[in-house]
């Protein structure tokens, strides 16, 4: 059982819309999904609906209509969770996305199309669905390996769940495969395919099932065994078997089935050795280039000039029907290269802006956190309410370093002073370079015995170090005061800047006591 058959509000009206769609009466279709989305409360049926809608303005080639009813959908979406229908939403924005010629965007929603689907669970008709759409976009594009992978999935679900084998027939994706074959000159290529997608109608025709057949399914048919004649080899079928141009006649409303209608007629044409009206009919043809890919008119052109015997047109007709071909490969290899250079890119950006967030983050002379970070790890720390100490540690007789040895050796100093605060903390505890000589020491869950202690040990160990070798004559030492932390919410940023005072008020009187020189 789907998802959407556990839904009530117009979840019927919903199926019955569904119904149609698959029976190919697109322009119905789309009346009775704009009354779901009209009449329904129920996010989950409205969402669909938005979906199956934009499904049958892909059908009609609706294109004015394409980018108003995408984003529609996805804000829709927005609010549902449910894998497949994220997935069936993007196989089909690659559908709408290519007939606009958007071809970065296409190939964006058909990998957002392919995770989505792949992370759906649930063994249902929509998922089924939504891989045979993922299918039949990456057909279009001409990715026909992927194409063929994701038919697949759409009829190993489509078996799981009851739906009959001939509903995911789906011959348009290898008729498109064929002809692609045929436009790169591959002529016994494409024949073997479009015999290949004759045997398949054969074994619907032994099996009294090709009327089952969808009419989308049908209308590539009855173009595979009209293409397969214009060749010259007339497609060997049972008895009782439906003649190409009834096929075609069966094909739906469809933009696609109009156009798989018009050259259809073209290849019968030509196979009844009529080449003449065949240069004729495709000199009026009105087809979109994304059906078949824009090579096929020329392709046909140069079949019937062959058929005539005017081998020099059919030659510059074949020519350019190569070129047309490998202009589309060329943009396909481009968009790829752009996509590449676009995702190297944005891994610099990224990789840049990580850079940058740790450089503000660290201190970059000590390697502590830097005063940004301790004000962010202070205020996240206060604002849950936990309780810490906050101490200072001033370095006594640093000024005298830079004077006497100079800022490099004060900068020898400041990196080992932070080397020797770190090997004294406690786990978990947190320091950072406030700036200049200052260091500032968080000490999470700590009281004030605790911070007492930890006050002991940095000044013993700072005291205890060798400055002698390092700056001869200038002892450094340490002057250490602390406060808690106490207070929330508005009161927070008042009670920590009280709680640095109280800290550095300690510090200068812990500086008045003497220190151990060494």
């Amino acid at each position: 059982m789907g998802w959407l058959d556990r839904l009530t509000d117009q979840a019927e009206a919903l199926m019955q819309a569904r119904s149609l769609m698959e029976s190919s009466r697109s322009a119905e279709a789309c009346v009775a999904f704009e009354q779901v989305i009209r009449n329904t409360s129920n996010r989950y049926v409205r969402a669909d609906a938005l979906v199956q809608r934009l499904s049958a303005l892909l059908n009609l080639g609706r294109s004015a209509e394409y980018t108003v009813a995408v984003d529609r959908a996805f804000e829709a979406a927005r609010d549902v969770s449910e894998p497949y229908l994220h997935g069936h939403l993007h196989a089909l924005a690659a559908l709408a996305a290519h007939q606009q010629g958007a071809f970065d965007r296409c190939v964006t929603h058909l990998v957002h199309s392919a995770r989505a689907l792949g992370a759906a669970t649930d063994v249902d008709r929509e998922t089924a669905w939504g891989w045979h759409d993922l299918a039949m976009a990456y057909s279009y594009l001409s990715f026909h390996g992927y194409a063929l992978s994701a038919i697949e999935h759409a009829r190993q679900l489509a078996n799981a769940t009851g739906i009959p084998e001939e509903t995911f027939a789906a011959p348009g994706i290898r008729l498109r495969n064929a002809v692609a074959l045929d436009h790169h000159g591959d002529t016994d290529g494409c024949l073997r395919v479009l015999r290949d997608i004759g045997s398949d109608l054969a074994k619907f025709v032994h099996a009294d099932r090709a009327g089952l057949l969808r009419p989308s399914s049908r209308v590539a048919y009855g173009y595979a065994l009209a293409r397969l004649a214009a060749l010259g080899e007339p497609a060997r079928l049972p008895a009782g078997a439906p003649e190409a141009t009834r096929l075609m006649i069966d094909g739906g409303d469809s933009a696609r089935a109009r156009d798989l209608r018009q050259l259809g007629v073209v290849c019968l044409t030509i196979a009844a050795d009529r080449p003449a009206e065949a240069l004729t009919r495709l000199s009026t043809a009105v087809v979109s280039a994304e059906t078949l890919g824009a090579a096929e008119t020329a392709r046909l052109r140069s079949v019937a000039h062959t058929r005539a015997g005017d081998h020099a047109a059919a030659h510059d007709a074949d020519r350019y029907a190569f070129r047309l071909a490998t202009r589309r490969n060329d943009r396909l290899r481009d968009m790829y290269v752009d996509g590449i250079a676009a995702r190297l890119d944005q891994e610099e950006m990224r990789r840049s802006a990580a850079q940058y967030t740790q450089e503000a983050l660290t201190d970059p002379l000590t390697g502590l956190a830097s005063r940004r970070h301790l004000d962010l790890y202070v205020t996240d720390m206060a604002g849950r309410g936990d309780r810490a100490v906050v101490m200072v540690c001033d370095l006594d007789g640093f000024k005298s370093v830079n004077t006497v040895h100079g800022h490099h050796s004060g900068d020898l100093v400041l990196q080992r002073v932070a080397g020797v605060i770190n090997r004294v903390m406690r786990r978990g505890d947190f320091v950072a370079r406030y700036g200049g000589d200052e260091f500032v020491v968080v000490l999470p869950g700590a009281g004030p015995a605790e911070a007492a202690d930890v006050a002991r040990r940095i000044t013993a160990a700072v005291a205890g170090e060798e400055w002698e070798s390092l700056v001869p004559g200038t002892p450094v030492g340490v002057s250490v005061g602390y406060a808690e932390i106490s207070g929330s919410g508005p009161g927070l940023r008042e009670a920590l800047s009280r709680a640095f005072e109280v800290a550095a008020r300690q510090m200068r009187e812990a500086r008045q006591r003497p220190h151990p020189v060494r």
